[in-house]
């Protein structure tokens, strides 16, 4: 079978267009102010004002009537034409955390003018920013997905915006987001990976229950991230394992449901993992993660954007890396190992390297799903191939920290630096101090990977810390469905911290921008998701400090 491949385009020129790489509808732009707007005193009158707090409207709310052309206009009751509703409202940062954010939401059937209306609390909806829908078809189902994103940029630092994501036909859906500040600010942001879903599906037409890892934990795990209410959040891959389920759309829809609850108020920035890896959804699988999410552009070719991508937020630099490029196991629904040609390799150095070379970035943080550390046993365990082509250069250009996933537990490493003469290039410690780490010395690394799945690893940590390296693989083992992994086990002189204690988990990052001439701060909190209703507490505090650059 062809594989179905993503489908994209990139301006109203390209309406219409569909060939082997796929297809775009729509256009991205944004429409001016109508003499007609919403003044202040009508957005507080009729219901919009609940967005300022994060409410929503229901099936009796209200709905934004108008066409691009003429601008916004009042607020009534709807025009009921049985269009599906606004699904899963996202948001996603620009390469400017400062000043650029696309709102997000998907339908599976097509609709007529995606827009949003944005403006701020204080002096209402300004202006209608027309949505540009993205689509793949499912290759298991023959399902199309259709996913609306529109661009709202040049916006204002560190600032409160209101919003409502709409196409004709249906309610409104409200959303409040904060830009990042510009410059040197404090502000705090959250990780974890390996979510799954809360919810259970019929099968085999007698029972109901989770066919993709999912638990009550996944769930939880999203109110406790509104508790801390942080500036963005970053999903370190294997967001609903997707492509373990036996409907893989409801999976995805599922996982929106779940967690618009609080991507609609702050974006979610995603690492692709494994999981993501769906057999005939674009040449490598990846379609349908491409498709939910319009995130910065890497200037990679089309049929792989959205893998890789970086973004700025205040003093930090955050890369998200796609890590099937370049590890050795075979975990996905079809082996990509090389998939970008050595594109991914190169691009990363670069952007270390203008990372480094600007002097208003403080902080390089790197998100991805496979992992370099691990002192589980009878799991995934660490990828020499992230050994080889990463860590040299994250050594290189002084990466700060790097957040994963894919063991299902929590862990953290001592600053590391170099590798030593080994098979298995097992990293160096620089230092074993736990309650401020310089990272100028060495590169911390979490594993934070209990976000939610039915599996954790908790339990499964070696006696006394050592890892296991897949360094290789063999021919298809139809046992397992994958290529054969070969492991070589080490000692692991980084490993700094491993919690036993609890399966569920995310860490919190307070960044302190410092004085100048002394040193910038971010302080890291393990909390432990203890229950629902944002049940928490704290395992382990440290900070990681580094010279402040300006």
């Amino acid at each position: 079978m062809r594989p179905h491949c993503l489908r994209t385009a990139h301006s109203r020129e390209l309406d219409g267009y569909d060939d082997a790489v796929g297809r775009y509808e729509g256009s991205v732009g944004e429409e001016p102010e109508s003499p007609s707007g919403i003044s202040r005193r009508k957005v507080l009158t009729t219901g919009a004002a609940a967005a300022i707090v994060g409410a929503g409207v229901g099936a009796a709310g209200v709905a934004l009537l108008g066409s691009p052309s003429r601008g916004p206009n009042l607020w009534t009751r709807p025009n009921q034409s049985g269009a599906q509703p606004v699904g899963g409202l996202h948001l996603q940062f620009g390469k400017d955390a400062s000043t650029g954010v696309v709102v997000s939401w998907h339908t599976t059937d097509a609709v007529r003018n995606p827009r949003v209306m944005v403006g701020t609390p204080t002096s209402g909806f300004g202006r209608v920013v027309q949505a540009e829908t993205r689509t793949y078809r499912d290759a298991k189902s023959k399902t199309e997905v259709r996913v609306n994103h529109a661009r709202l940029g040049n916006l204002a630092p560190d600032t409160v915006y209101i919003y409502a994501a709409v196409h004709d036909g249906t309610n409104p859906e409200l959303g409040t987001v904060r830009t990042a500040p510009s410059g040197r600010n404090p502000f705090r942001f959250t990780s974890f990976g390996d979510q799954s879903t809360p919810t259970l599906d019929q099968l085999k037409k007698t029972s109901y229950r989770s066919d993709n890892l999912g638990s009550p934990a996944s769930g939880d795990t999203t109110t406790a991230i509104e508790r801390l209410g942080p500036l963005f959040n970053l999903v370190n891959g294997d967001l609903c394992y997707a492509n373990l389920a036996h409907d893989r759309i409801r999976s995805w829809s599922d996982w929106f449901d779940n967690n618009t609850r609080s991507a609609r108020y702050r974006p979610w920035m995603p690492a692709a993992g494994n999981h993501e890896n769906e057999l005939g959804n674009g040449p490598v699988g990846y379609a349908a993660y491409q498709t939910y999410f319009a995130l910065p552009d890497s200037g990679s070719d089309t049929e792989l954007r959205g893998l890789w991508y970086s973004f700025t937020a205040g003093s930090v630099r955050v890369i998200s890396l796609s890590n099937d490029d370049v590890c050795f196991q075979d975990a996905g629904n079809f082996y990509v190992h090389g998939y970008s040609g050595g594109a991914q390799k190169r691009w990363l150095e670069t952007e270390l390297a203008d990372a480094r070379a600007d002097s208003r970035v403080d902080w390089v943080v790197v998100c991805m799903h496979q992992t370099a550390i691990s002192t589980a046993d009878r799991t995934n365990g660490a990828d020499l191939g992230i050994r080889q082509e990463w860590l040299p250069l994250f050594d290189r250009y002084q990466v700060d920290l790097v957040v994963c996933g894919h063991e299902h537990h929590y862990e953290r490493s001592h600053p590391v630096r170099g590798a030593q003469d080994t098979e298995t290039k097992t990293p160096i410690p620089v230092e074993t101090r736990a309650d401020v780490i310089d990272t100028s010395k060495g590169t911390v690394h979490l594993v934070i990977g209990g976000g939610g799945t039915s599996n954790p690893t908790n339990t499964m940590f070696f006696p006394e810390p050592k890892c296991r390296v897949l360094t290789s693989v063999g021919q298809l083992d139809p046992a397992i469905g994958h290529k054969a992994p070969f492991y070589v086990v080490e000692d692991a002189p980084w490993s700094a911290f491993r919690d036993r204690q609890n399966p569920y988990g995310f860490v919190a990052f307070d960044v302190d921008p410092g004085s100048p001439g002394g040193n910038t701060s971010m302080k890291a909190t393990h909390y432990a998701v203890n229950g629902p209703y944002a049940a928490i507490s704290v395992v382990e505090e440290f900070t990681l400090t580094r010279p402040r650059r300006g």
